[in-house]
């Protein structure tokens, strides 16, 4: 991509000029400012994977998932492109950290409409929240666009594209019906085209490769703490209510190795080497799916213990299910983006699909081995699997290098 132009811009005073950051900026990490970010979304993940986990406890799958998925996507859009403009235009100015703070008051709002979109189907405090977000945004891509001439075109495609998408949310709020989940996927459509029609021909934005890989990684471990969290407070209330059993102990141990064999997973390797627009895009959409199974997987885990204590309107099987099908998309698409990046240890497509089978059989095998052996086989089948590419990677680059 063409970076010509582009310098590092660090403000100096309460208002610098937004002219981009060099791509190949040595040292580009994480500002404190995105990492307080990051924290807000926090809240909504947590709100999510709740949700989610209180729709499974009383059988509601399907409209749990629909819901779940919905709100995610907003989360996850808002953050993938706050983090993408900030890689290609962070001046840390007073009006840049101005406007991400009403982006942070946005995704607070959000956050708090989630119980009402779960409960009543009631989006419109969740698209107040989203829409004051994405204003945020537009905002920052004409002030791109006002300070970087050479990258005006394509913000100014930004700007225009986000703002029609907005009117769009918002005249959706008055929509029922089938109308309702048919322009929700066209709005989606619409939001997911925007970055390839700014980018097409011309200037594309100069955002830093490594310091994109490395924000999904520090975001990845935030969802992952989520996952942490919701199993060690789904365990605390088992204990307290009746002491440990071997079934809540198993299903702990089984989504401790979970955490750990997933986190090691997408760790392993070299970092991402997005060097190309289309890899990039690739690797930034099939995120969404990885961050939405990580979150999917603690609301698995406290389904799973509350189930085992009979807390639940879940079957052991299906709340065996609840656990095995976000691990196996997990695994499925990180091999997949691991392949497109040319990294990672997961990144052998046939070896990870034996191991994603086994942890659906193990899944289904909850009348045999219970819930509490079926989560923590689980847990071995990704070691497993994770032991097994480890080692395969290592004969590899020993035959290549």
């Amino acid at each position: 991509m063409s970076t010509q132009g582009n310098t590092a811009v660090h403000a100096v005073g309460p208002r610098g000029r937004m002219r981009g950051r060099d791509p190949e900026e040595e040292h580009r990490a994480s500002t404190p400012l995105e990492l307080l970010f990051d924290l807000t979304f926090v809240v909504a993940v947590s709100q999510a994977a709740t949700q989610l986990h209180h729709a499974l406890t009383e059988g509601h799958l399907g409209a749990g998932l629909v819901g779940y998925t919905s709100v995610f996507f907003a989360i996850w859009w808002a953050w993938m492109n706050f983090t993408w403009f900030a890689s290609a235009y962070d001046t840390d100015d007073v009006p840049y950290r101005l406007l991400t703070l009403v982006q942070m008051a946005g995704v607070l709002v959000l956050a708090a409409g989630i119980p009402q979109a779960f409960g009543d189907g009631d989006f419109s405090v969740v698209v107040v929240g989203y829409v004051l977000m994405r204003m945020a945004m537009i905002t920052q891509w004409l002030r791109a666009a006002a300070a970087h001439p050479q990258g005006r075109p394509g913000a100014l495609r930004y700007a225009a594209g986000i703002t029609v998408v907005q009117v769009g949310w918002i005249a959706r709020l008055w929509t029922s019906g089938t109308w309702a989940p048919v322009t929700f996927l066209l709005l989606v459509v619409a939001e997911l085209a925007v970055p390839a029609w700014a980018e097409y021909r011309g200037y594309r934005t100069g955002w830093h490769p490594d310091h994109i890989a490395e924000r999904y990684g520090l975001f990845t471990l935030i969802v992952l703490g989520e996952v942490i969290l919701a199993s060690l407070t789904a365990v605390e209330s088992a204990v307290s209510a009746r002491g440990l059993s071997t079934s809540v102990l198993l299903i702990a141990l089984g989504g401790l190795l979970l955490v750990f064999a997933l986190w090691w997973m997408y760790f392993s390797g070299a970092q991402a080497a997005l060097t190309s627009l289309r890899t990039a895009l690739t690797w930034g959409y099939g995120h969404f799916a990885v961050f939405a199974a990580l979150a999917a997987l603690g609301a698995g885990l406290e389904a799973a213990i509350d189930s085992a204590e009979d807390h639940a309107h879940l079957s052991p099987q299906a709340a065996g299910l609840a656990v095995a099908l976000p691990v196996v998309l997990f695994l499925v698409l990180l091999a997949a983006l691991h392949r497109v990046a040319g990294i990672g240890a997961v990144s052998s497509g046939p070896l990870v699909t034996v191991g994603a089978l086994v942890v659906l059989a193990l899944g289904f095998s909850t009348p045999v081995w219970g819930l509490g052996g079926a989560v923590l086989g689980m847990g071995l089948a990704a070691a497993a699997t994770l032991t097994v590419n480890l080692r395969v990677l290592h004969r590899h680059t020993v035959a290549t290098g």
